[in-house]
């Protein structure tokens, strides 16, 4: 029979209430980023070439600010939840 090594870890409290911090953040973040896109939808009426040139651009900057803003929500709490994901275990299986 051939054994395997299968490392685990188990999350304690706080690595729990921060691993769903991490995903509510991202989740809220996606929710912004859909409503947003929704809402420059809204744009797509007849207009000139100054007003379409204007929207593009403020479209881009709101895009940047959001992934912007993400990236750095993202980051934080993912770390908080990486580190906090608890001690290694290593069980051994026969299989």
């Amino acid at each position: 029979m051939a054994r395997r090594m299968i490392e685990r870890r188990r999350r304690g409290f706080f690595g729990w209430i921060f691993l769903l911090i991490f995903w509510a953040a991202n989740g809220f973040m996606a929710l912004w980023l859909f409503g947003a896109m929704g809402e420059w939808g809204k744009l797509a009426k007849p207009m000139s070439d100054a007003e379409r040139t204007g929207a593009g651009l403020g479209i881009a900057v709101g895009l940047g600010v959001i992934f912007s803003i993400w990236a750095c929500v993202a980051i934080v709490t993912g770390l908080l939840a990486f580190m906090t994901r608890g001690p290694k275990e290593i069980i051994e299986l026969e299989s």
